[in-house]
């Protein structure tokens, strides 16, 4: 509850959250204290990457309709999957769930769970992969302003990756991607104009 695992875990497993409070709170409507459809996003990718599943609550008013500000968080996150969702949907986690230093600096568990929101804010430097089939998914959480993302553990001769990279497409408009791979990281070279900004999705075969 409110928390996620720290790794992958050997069987599936779900967590539950909430935007906002468990019961209808209209305080936090008033002083905009929803959770952002990114943050969302962002713990989902990572929740999946380490074999896991995300149970989302949306409270309602008393007559069981949601405000306008639940509205747009809730339209925000579908536009995302409609674009992304094959990176989530019937994946399965690799052989490591990412990279990246909110990991490095990840809260712990307590009991059930309640580590939400107790480590380092995810950055574009926050790596989180999933794969199906022969396709690995690769999620930035975050856009970096250079356009260009660095993934470390996709670098020449790595263990976890040592086959040939035949393309890198950026999942939301199928575009193939200009990357470079060296000795010590795959560079890529994102598209120019996005309005993605949430979590940059790869497919890299």
């Amino acid at each position: 509850e409110r928390g996620q695992a720290n790794d992958i875990q050997p069987l599936p497993w779900q967590t539950d959250t909430c935007i906002g409070g468990w019961h209808y709170d209209r305080g936090l409507y008033e002083r905009n204290g929803y959770k952002t459809a990114k943050s969302v996003i962002q713990t989902l990718v990572d929740i999946v990457s380490k074999n896991g599943n995300l149970m989302l609550n949306i409270p309602v008013r008393g007559d069981g309709t949601i405000d306008e500000k639940e509205r747009k968080v809730v339209e925000e996150i579908g536009n995302w999957m409609k674009t992304n969702s094959e990176s989530i949907y019937a994946t399965r986690p690799w052989k490591i769930f990412g990279e990246g230093p909110a990991q490095e600096a990840a809260a712990q568990l307590n009991a059930q769970g309640f580590n939400e929101g107790k480590g380092k804010p995810f950055t574009y430097e926050d790596i989180r992969f999933a794969t199906k089939g022969d396709v690995l998914y690769a999620t930035a959480l975050g856009w970096p302003q250079d356009g260009k993302l660095i993934i470390k553990s996709l670098a020449k001769n790595s263990r976890h990756f040592p086959k040939e990279i035949q393309k890198v497409e950026w999942v939301p408009a199928g575009q193939p991607l200009l990357f470079q791979r060296t000795e010590t990281e795959l560079a890529v070279s994102l598209p120019e104009n996005n309005a993605d900004t949430y979590a940059c999705v790869l497919k890299i075969l």
